[in-house]
């Protein structure tokens, strides 16, 4: 009796055993599964190089003992792996700073020269004498003697305005070095559109450039052909002005004569007006500004300049003041002579101005005539005599518009 009560203790205890070995079976097979499943993602991942171990079979005890001994090795191909993966990789600063300097490479060299050899006070590249102060900085004439005006308007002494080092007009250098290569650096033809080093640009745009603008030979007898360079020749085989008669030609002279009549009036009153007792030039830089209207009109003025002991300021505006300029395809500009000082006296003034020698303004020289007083401070808006819509585009387009300015002062 006592054996059959340990027998059936043996048995109940042998099924509890059994039920927990099926248990902890059941949890291997779950997790050799879930590792399985792992396994064959790291191995996706790093192109096959991880070994998949089968250990789901319980009955296999080699493979369930070598398991533990696999794992351990297999870490070491995904850290060199990662490793490997991690050696092509860049970071993203350096990814971007080679971008930066690939954009940089872009550029053209005289450009880039450009940017160096400039103006540092109107940023435009000198067509004249290069001055530079004591520390390098560079001034082309026309900014150089602005700067000197300026400091004498406001009585201190003028400075170099990068580095603030005093200047005067002896202390500062000629650079010759960057005159010459200034000179040498490329410029674009307004006619054709092709590149020449600025020192020989002039004379392709007036002679040598077949796109230039050029009027026929019959010009003088009435024609008013104007066109290409290239196609005068063609126009003027079949120009029909040479085979009229002397009466059809007769429009055309009258024209001519009077330009020249004009033109000896002109030049009459130049030499007239260069006997006068009081005479004076300035050479000055109009800068473009912007009113403080709601619609932002541009105009442009000089400072102020002393001339027969008296302050004197000139303005500019582009198309009489119209409201949006950029709507229409003429533009010309109109000038007036302004009065900043306060006078007990007429002033009597003939005016006009000139392209100057820092500037390269095509201007047609006018005399004008204005008696200043303490009420009349202001003359009336001028035109500026230029030759074409084209000249006033390209005075635009520049930083600054230099010119001289001459005024004769009538005696009582």
């Amino acid at each position: 009796m006592c054996w059959l009560l340990t027998l059936n203790n043996t048995s109940t205890d042998f099924i509890t055993f059994r039920t927990s070995i099926g248990s902890v079976l059941s949890l291997s097979r779950r997790l050799l599964r879930g590792l399985r499943l792992t396994s064959a993602h790291f191995s996706r991942s790093f192109g096959g190089k991880i070994k998949t171990i089968n250990m789901a079979d319980p009955n296999n005890e080699a493979a369930s003992s070598s398991s533990v001994s696999e794992q351990a090795p297999s870490a070491t191909p995904i850290r060199d792996d990662l490793e490997k993966i991690e050696d092509f990789l860049e970071p993203d600063k350096k990814r971007r700073k080679l971008s930066r300097n690939d954009g940089k490479t872009e550029q053209k060299l005289e450009h880039r020269l450009g940017g160096i050899l400039c103006c540092a006070v109107c940023l435009d590249l000198p067509k004249a004498a290069v001055y530079q102060c004591t520390n390098g900085h560079l001034m082309c004439a026309g900014c150089f003697t602005h700067v000197l005006a300026d400091a004498r308007l406001r009585d201190e002494m003028a400075t170099c305005p990068n580095c603030r080092i005093e200047i005067s007009r002896t202390s500062p250098s000629r650079n010759l070095a960057v005159e010459k290569a200034v000179s040498e650096l490329p410029a674009e033809c307004q006619y054709c559109a092709k590149e020449f080093p600025r020192n020989s640009l002039e004379r392709h745009e007036e002679t040598m450039c077949e796109e230039r603008i050029s009027s026929c030979k019959y010009s003088r007898i009435g024609c008013p052909w104007r066109g290409p360079n290239h196609e005068r020749p063609e126009h003027e085989a079949h120009c029909v002005h040479p085979h009229r008669s002397g009466l059809d030609v007769m429009d055309a002279l009258r024209d001519i004569d009077a330009r020249t009549l004009e033109e000896r009036r002109l030049y009459d009153n130049v030499f007239d007006l260069l006997s006068y007792e009081k005479i004076t030039f300035n050479d000055l830089q109009m800068k473009p500004y912007r009113t403080d209207e709601f619609v932002h009109k541009l105009f442009y003025e000089t400072s102020r300049f002393t001339a027969f002991n008296n302050q004197w300021v000139v303005k500019a505006r582009i198309n009489n003041s119209q409201r949006d300029p950029t709507q229409s395809s003429e533009r010309d500009m109109t000038y007036q002579l302004i009065l900043k000082s306060k006078t007990t006296y007429p002033l009597p003034l003939h005016y006009l101005i000139l392209k100057g020698p820092f500037g390269d303004m095509k201007v047609q020289p006018r005399i004008h005539k204005f008696e200043f007083t303490d009420q009349e401070i202001e003359s009336p808006y001028l035109p500026l005599p230029l030759p074409d819509t084209a000249e006033c585009n390209r005075l635009l387009a520049a930083r600054a518009i230099s010119f001289r300015l001459i005024m004769f002062l009538a005696s009582k």
